[in-house]
């Protein structure tokens, strides 16, 4: 058996993270875009859209899907923007002064 590719268990971390309105994972919504990750450094670039431009639910699902990669064993940082979405100045403000991983 061989072992995951941290890209590959970020993944499978992702699909842990389930919208409460859909009940459906943000990976299957396509919620995240444009994941990047250096599998030599641990860093994953990505970005959050949530699914409307008024999401009640974009902050606790951005922290929550924050909350998982920085789970991830081998992630050493994350870097997540937020898109399309009408709070997202002040969201990617909130999520850059509560970092973690």
């Amino acid at each position: 058996m061989t072992e995951r590719t941290l890209r590959e268990r970020v993944l499978f971390k992702l699909a842990t993270v389930i919208d409460p309105e859909t009940g459906v994972d943000v990976l299957r919504m396509r919620l995240i875009e444009d994941l990047a990750v250096d599998e030599d450094r641990g860093v994953v670039h990505y970005r959050f859209r949530p699914s409307s431009p008024l999401c009640p639910l974009a902050v606790p699902l951005a922290l929550g899907i924050r909350r998982a990669v920085a789970d991830v064993d081998g992630v050493t940082a994350q870097e997540m923007e937020v898109v399309g979405y009408v709070g997202a100045d002040e969201l990617n403000r909130l999520l850059q002064e509560t970092r973690e991983g």
